[in-house]
């Protein structure tokens, strides 16, 4: 392996590590999300916060909810592309292709986020952007596969 690959300089790497940050960033930001919606819907599951908000406990709100799904598919879907992005790194991949992977990919998750909970669209809008970024980790998962084991 050459150690090269998980540098700065390894136009690759660097391209993996700006779009994980982009990603880990977008899912922080996900339980803001959900407070700003919790307190526009004066939507409160804990005693205390309702209380507070003179308002009764509400733990059914659609739209709090939206956020707090699109919040849970991120923390299962990116995680898998920052395991699976930092392994494909380690490959030495086409650095065009590897980024168009990577920009697709967080594209895909931003607007999977937007379409979910912020700007409600209709399906099949949510499920063309999840699938979008499955296939973005398939495609590196396959790559992987190709590049360490000899058939």
């Amino acid at each position: 392996m050459d150690s090269n690959l998980l540098t700065p300089s390894n136009p690759v790497f660097a391209g993996y590590a700006f779009y994980s940050c982009v990603l880990i960033l977008k899912t922080m930001c996900m339980s803001y999300l959900t407070g700003v919606q919790r307190f526009r819907k004066k939507a409160f599951v804990n005693v205390e916060d309702a209380i507070a908000a003179g308002v009764d406990v509400k733990v059914d709100d659609q739209d709090v909810e939206r956020c707090r799904r699109a919040h849970l598919n991120d923390l299962e879907n990116i995680t898998m592309f920052l395991i699976t992005g930092i392994i494909y790194v380690l490959t030495d991949p086409n650095i065009v292709f590897a980024l168009m992977l990577f920009r697709i990919y967080a594209v895909a998750r931003i607007l999977h986020t937007i379409v979910y909970a912020v700007v409600v669209v209709r399906q099949p809008a949510r499920a063309i952007c999840f699938n979008i970024g499955v296939f973005c980790n398939f495609i590196m998962i396959f790559s992987i596969f190709s590049s360490c084991v000899q058939l």
